[in-house]
């Protein structure tokens, strides 16, 4: 039989330094919805290490559904359920609460639409004070942009226009419009955010 899992070699390298953010982050028990599970490698390392919460990873690609189905059944993690099916940029998520919202790369990597559904779509889900985390690179304004992250971002709007990297003062009025206040942010490893909002 085919194997359908699939390798991100970022995930491999980021996972633990996301780890040790998440873990000032997450409550000790609840559902953490996982937008843009992508191969499905967070979601069941993650599971692996955080027995107390219960992971629903999602994503828009059928393949990766597979993915994501397929690391489930080779980890055996109890606590990571079935992979949905959902797009950020839609208004009708199939989950309808949530303790928190993780969504690990997917902002520079999709149009400007799905950032704004996912910050109406998260707001809907979580209770006052629950978190909604990002991860990835952003532009930040009187912050140098490293030149790699340029590359990326002419990389990145080469293969289609409606991704690149996105303003992080955009990013924050938009899930402050939505209900959320914040960002926390923390510096990551290969200049890398990771951005905490928070439902108000």
């Amino acid at each position: 039989m085919k194997d359908a899992r699939h390798y991100a070699p970022a995930a491999q390298r980021n996972r633990e330094p996301i780890f040790e953010v998440l873990r000032g982050v997450l409550p000790e028990r609840g559902l953490v919805l996982e937008i843009a599970s992508g191969s499905g490698e967070h979601a069941v390392w993650l599971a692996e290490r955080l027995p107390g919460l219960v992971f629903q990873p999602s994503d828009p690609d059928p393949k990766a559904l597979a993915s994501i189905e397929a690391w489930i059944a080779h980890t055996g993690a109890a606590n990571a359920r079935a992979p949905l099916r959902l797009d950020a940029a839609l208004a009708d998520w199939p989950v309808k609460a949530a303790d928190a919202v993780l969504c690990i790369n997917m902002v520079h990597i999709s149009p400007w639409a799905s950032t704004l559904g996912l910050m109406r779509g998260a707001a809907a889900v979580l209770q006052i004070g629950a978190p909604l985390y990002l991860y990835g690179p952003y532009l930040r304004d009187g912050v140098e942009t490293a030149p790699g992250n340029l590359e990326f971002d002419v990389n990145l709007r080469a293969r289609d226009p409606l991704w690149g990297l996105r303003d992080l003062a955009a990013v924050s009025q938009a899930a402050y419009d939505a209900g959320f206040a914040g960002p926390a942010v923390t510096q990551m490893p290969a200049n890398n955010l990771s951005v905490v909002f928070r439902r108000v």
